[in-house]
């Protein structure tokens, strides 16, 4: 299998022989409103053009429709007749802005060989995590690869690591930039928690993306590092890819 992280939440998978995209966020630099009040967003361009994000992709996942994770220019680029999975409640949103293959993920699914399994996420805490709503990450499963937990926007919280505990995922994929608003605790996970999954999951490789690009994130991808480096958590265990990387597996 092959990881490319494009920007954000979004990424490209092999997987299966199959291509894969998750979070399409295909916005120019600075051409959304703030977040947190300090520039406008998305603070990086993206490493490639939008039609090279969405060639030869073959299936499309949304684990939520903030913003960031699925846009307006993502939805204009991407086929109509592509097949999209989404957690419940996303499907009718979908369906109005044209999609004509969504499929719900309520607890499992099969596509094309690989096996879907939408997992629980909490996308902040108290007050926070209610207005942000529902999130859900997802497993991966197929015939000869690895085992893929996507975690999503989520904090680090018992669910997910009862998750990690049930799954035994091969490769854990976190949204890591530790995102606030004002004096709110943190509505995804930030270096201290991201090294908690590390832990709690000590065979597995960790990615760390959703870093960099928003202005509400407080956890930079040399912050993480460094935590991690301090912890003891070696760079082939926690991987914390450029835009653009590509991760082989």
């Amino acid at each position: 299998m092959k990881i490319q992280l494009i920007r954000n939440a979004t990424f490209r998978m092999t997987y299966a022989d199959r291509q894969l995209l998750a979070d399409p966020f295909l916005s120019e630099k600075h051409t959304i409103k703030s977040f947190a009040g300090i520039s406008p967003n998305p603070l990086v361009d993206l490493p490639c053009t939008p039609q090279e994000v969405v060639a030869e992709v073959e299936m499309v996942i949304v684990s939520h429709l903030h913003p960031d994770h699925f846009d307006p220019p993502a939805q204009a680029l991407l086929p109509k007749d592509i097949p999209l999975f989404c957690q419940p409640g996303d499907e009718t949103k979908l369906e109005v802005r044209g999609f004509e293959a969504v499929t719900v993920v309520k607890r499992s699914t099969d596509w094309q060989g690989i096996t879907l399994t939408r997992t629980p996420g909490q996308h902040g805490v108290g007050v926070w995590a209610e207005r942000m709503g529902d999130v859900s990450g997802f497993i991966f499963r197929a015939k000869g690869e690895p085992t893929v937990y996507w975690a999503g926007d989520t904090i680090w919280y018992p669910p997910v690591e009862q998750v990690i505990a049930d799954t035994q995922p091969d490769i854990i994929i976190t949204h890591s930039s530790g995102a606030k608003f004002g004096d709110s605790d943190p509505i995804v996970m930030d270096a201290e928690q991201t090294i908690a999954v590390c832990r709690a999951a000590p065979q597995a490789v960790v990615i760390a993306i959703h870093m960099e690009t928003l202005d509400h994130g407080t956890v930079s991808r040399a912050d993480l590092r460094a935590l991690a480096d301090a912890e003891g958590i070696q760079s082939d265990r926690l991987l914390i890819p450029a835009d653009g990387e590509y991760l082989n597996f």
